[in-house]
C-alpha cells in the first residue's frame, strides 16, 4: 500500500522520509503514514468547521447584534482576571501554558473553586484520574459542588458529554492527550492538537461555553503542536517563572478581549497558589543592607509599575577565559553594557567574572533596566554600596548615553510610595520633572560618565 511522510510540527507532506523537513527545518519530525489514513482528517475537519458556521449562517447589522450583561464574568481571582482583561469572556477559547510542575493545574481547580457559586464547570483530565483530582483538590480546600470531574481523552466523547450537561466553564487539561478516533494518527500530533481544538472552538462559539485549554511546552518554550494552535484561540497566556522560586507570572501573548500586556504575579504555597497584590513589597522584602553590587529599579508591566531588585557580582577569574551569567536579564543585554562600560569609562570587566541577577525570578524585558544594571555592576567593580533609598530606570545607548523610557511618572510614584528618596532619571525627562516632584530628590542623569557620582567615586 502506497504510504506518504507527514511532519508532525508543520504537516508538510513527502513521498520519501527525510531527516529534516524542509519547510519547518525541524528535525525527525517526518512520521510514515498511509494515504487512505491521511485522507481520513480532512473530511472530518470539514465536517467541524461546517458545524461551527451553522450558527451565524446569515449575516447580521451590527446594530441588531446584542449581548447579555453577563458577557464577561470574573474567576474569583483578581490576578487572572486582570490578564484576561476583567474576566473570562463567554464563548471565548483560552490556551494556558507553561512548563511541567509550574503550577497550570492547580491555578484551574483554584479558580473553580473561586468562581461564582452555582457556576456549572466541567473538568476534563487526560492526565489524573478522578480519585487524584479530588485529593488535590482537597488539599486546596476546593469543595464546589457544581464542579464535575471528567477523564477522558476521546474528543467526541468530551463533546458528547458538553452538550449534555451545558456546563459555563468548560476546562481541558491537557490538549496534547485528546484524539479525534476518527483520525489514524497518535494523540499529541499536530492533526490530533488542530482537529480536538477545532471541536473545542466550534462547540464553544456555538453553546456560549468558556473553554481553558492547557498546553504543554517544548524545550525550546515554545507551545507543543502546531503553531496554527495560537490563532485559533482567543487568548494565549504563559505561565512563567522558576520552580525553584516562590513566585510565578501570568503573561499575555494574544488577547482579542483585552491588552497583551498586564501581568498576574501569584506565590506559590503548600496551600496552591497566592494572590500578590503587591508585587514590589514582595520583591524587596529581602534585600539586603549596606551590600554592594544591588540596585532597586522600576519596570512597567502593562499598567502596573513594579520594583524589582538587580543584583550584579564581579569577581577575579581563575581562568584565562571569564564566566558571564545573566538570570533574569538578557545575555545579550548585559554584554553589550559591559562593553559600554568598558569603553567609555575605562572599567576591565574583560579579566572579570560577572554575574548577574533579578531577584524573585522576575524577567525584565525593558531598556529601562540598563541604568540600574550598570549602577549594580559599577558598585560591585568598587565594592561601593549604592544608597538605599536609591531607584534608577533608563536606557543607555553605545556612546554611553541615557535615554528616556516610558511611563516615568507611574514609576516615579511607585517609588515614592515605597519610601524611595532619590530617583536617577535621565535628564531629558528630569527637566519637566523635577519641578512636579519637590518631596524627593530627582537626579538627571546624562549618561555613564554621571552613574559614578551617585556612589560617591
Amino acid at each position: 500500500m502506497k504510504t506518504q511522510y507527514i511532519c508532525t510540527n508543520c504537516e508538510y507532506t513527502t513521498s520519501k522520509w527525510m531527516g529534516r523537513c524542509p519547510l519547518c527545518g525541524e528535525w525527525n519530525t517526518l512520521e510514515e503514514r498511509e494515504v487512505e489514513s491521511a485522507e481520513k482528517p480532512k473530511g472530518a475537519a470539514r465536517k467541524v468547521t461546517r458545524t461551527a458556521l451553522n450558527s451565524a449562517s446569515k449575516s447580521m447589522k451590527i446594530k441588531d447584534i446584542t449581548y447579555t450583561d453577563c458577557f464577561r464574568f470574573s474567576t474569583g481571582i483578581g490576578e487572572f482576571d486582570r490578564v484576561l482583561g476583567g474576566g473570562i469572556v463567554e464563548g471565548s477559547v483560552v490556551l494556558l501554558s507553561g512548563e511541567p510542575g509550574i503550577g497550570k493545574s492547580t491555578l484551574l481547580l483554584q479558580i473553580c473553586s473561586s468562581i461564582a457559586e452555582g457556576t456549572d464547570i466541567l473538568y476534563v483530565s487526560g492526565e489524573e484520574s478522578a480519585p487524584q483530582i479530588k485529593h488535590r483538590a482537597e488539599r486546596l480546600g476546593v469543595t464546589t459542588e457544581s464542579l464535575s470531574i471528567l477523564c477522558e481523552t476521546n474528543i467526541n466523547n468530551i463533546t458528547t458529554e458538553i452538550e449534555a450537561i451545558k456546563p459555563k466553564v468548560v476546562i481541558i487539561d491537557s490538549i496534547q492527550t485528546m484524539y479525534d478516533d476518527n483520525l489514524a494518527s497518535m494523540p499529541g500530533t499536530v492533526t490530533q492538537v488542530k482537529q480536538s481544538a477545532m471541536c473545542l472552538i466550534s462547540i464553544a462559539k456555538t453553546l456560549g461555553t468558556a473553554v481553558i485549554i492547557v498546553g504543554h511546552v517544548n524545550k525550546d518554550g515554545a507551545i507543543a503542536g502546531p503553531k496554527v494552535l495560537e490563532h485559533m484561540v482567543d487568548s494565549v497566556l504563559y505561565f512563567e517563572g522558576n520552580k525553584q522560586h516562590l513566585y510565578r507570572i501570568i503573561r499575555a501573548a494574544k488577547n482579542r478581549f483585552g491588552s497583551t500586556n498586564e501581568i498576574g504575579v501569584f506565590e506559590m504555597g503548600d496551600d496552591g497558589l497566592t494572590e500578590v497584590a503587591n508585587p514590589s513589597e514582595a520583591l524587596l522584602s529581602q534585600r539586603p543592607h549596606g551590600v554592594s553590587g544591588s540596585c532597586a529599579v522600576c519596570v512597567m508591566e502593562g499598567t502596573r509599575p513594579i520594583i524589582a531588585e538587580i543584583q550584579a557580582l564581579v569577581n577575579s577569574s581563575p581562568t584565562p577565559s571569564p564566566r558571564r551569567m545573566a538570570s533574569g536579564i538578557d545575555y545579550n543585554r548585559s554584554a553589550l553594557l559591559l562593553a559600554v562600560l568598558e569603553k567609555r569609562l575605562g572599567l576591565k570587566f574583560s579579566s572579570l567574572e560577572v554575574y548577574l541577577n533579578v531577584t524573585g525570578g522576575l524577567q525584565l524585558y525593558e531598556t529601562a533596566s540598563d541604568m540600574p544594571t550598570a549602577l549594580a555592576l559599577i558598585s560591585s567593580l568598587k565594592d561601593t554600596p549604592i544608597p538605599e533609598d536609591l531607584i534608577a530606570f533608563g536606557e543607555i545607548g553605545l556612546a554611553g548615553e541615557c535615554r528616556s523610557v516610558t511611563g516615568m511618572e507611574l514609576r516615579i510614584n511607585e517609588a515614592i510610595r515605597l519610601g524611595f528618596k532619590t530617583i536617577a532619571i535621565p535628564a531629558h525627562s528630569a527637566k519637566t520633572l523635577k519641578k512636579k516632584y519637590s518631596g524627593v530628590e530627582i537626579v538627571p542623569i546624562r549618561g555613564v560618565y554621571d552613574l559614578k557620582g551617585l556612589l560617591g567615586l
